[in-house]
């Protein structure tokens, strides 16, 4: 039951942020957003795998970002740019993650989720509550009568975007790039990007959801405002969910007793900045 509990919690306020924006296409494509999820938990959980797991997320956005953007009263360059930074981000990191995984042979994340029915039917909805709040403020902004008002604030949101992009597509290269030499084997990164930040691909990403919060803002209005919760929302899932917690726990594990890596958590922040402790 409290897997089952989560679910419908995740899908309520999701939906109920789609409900907020009082816009029928919006309340649509976050509706098919959870149904793809639940559709293809089916298929995952009687084969047990979590191989297309994350290719599934980036799938959803493409079609959740394409149906919005089709379903738009009318041409838009705007809506048209910012369909496009999503999907380009949406096809790198889905089919980056997938060949990952299947280098890897599994995502040991789900090692004890895929036998619970219940419970792996959950991770699948909160990929469905990931995909439509983090799309929210974009596919709102799409969907509105005029759409994406290109001024000063949209090409400011551009150039964070693509700031985001590059950073996470860097840090992901540097550390696959370090992974596959074998004298870095059980080895932690700390070069390129990873010497200023423990997680720049994070930092990318949080940074990049933001750039498209900024792109959005100019055609939100009233409660839709509250749509622009995506880089916080990515924040808090990146730091205390599925990202950085995970991540700490397993580095202690492996190298906790390394004076070096002691040192390397002391003097390198999280994100940007150093937490204070």
């Amino acid at each position: 039951m409290k897997n089952i509990t989560f679910s419908l919690i995740a899908f309520s306020i999701a939906y109920g942020i789609a409900l907020l924006t009082d816009i029928s296409l919006v309340k649509d494509a976050v509706l098919i957003a959870f149904i793809i999820q639940w559709i293809l938990f089916i298929p995952a959980y009687l084969m047990q795998t979590e191989k297309f797991y994350d290719l599934s997320g980036s799938f959803t956005y493409i079609f959740v970002i394409s149906y919005v953007y089709y379903e738009s009263v009318k041409f838009n360059l705007g809506n048209l740019i910012l369909s496009l930074f999503i999907i380009i981000w949406a096809v790198r990191l889905g089919s980056f993650l997938f060949f990952r995984i299947q280098k890897a042979g599994e995502d040991k994340r789900f090692k004890d989720i895929k036998p619970s029915p219940t419970r792996f039917f959950m991770t699948w909805t909160l990929q469905g509550m990931w995909v439509s709040i983090c799309s929210a403020c974009a596919i709102t902004a799409m969907a509105t009568s005029e759409g994406i008002l290109m001024n000063k604030l949209f090409f400011v949101g551009a150039i964070t975007f693509i700031l985001g992009f590059l950073v996470e597509v860097m840090a992901d290269n540097q550390k696959t790039k370090f992974r596959s030499s074998p004298e870095n084997k059980d080895k932690f990164i700390t070069t390129g990007l990873w010497s200023y930040s423990r997680y720049p691909n994070y930092l990318g990403e949080i940074t990049l959801w933001t750039g498209v919060s900024i792109m959005s803002f100019s055609s939100l209005s009233g409660l839709q405002l509250i749509t622009l919760i995506s880089p916080v929302f990515t924040y808090l899932l990146l730091v205390y969910v599925s990202g950085v917690r995970l991540l700490e726990a397993s580095g202690k594990e492996k190298w906790g007793h390394l004076d070096s890596y002691q040192k390397y958590i002391k003097n390198t922040p999280t994100l940007l900045f150093k937490s204070k402790k």
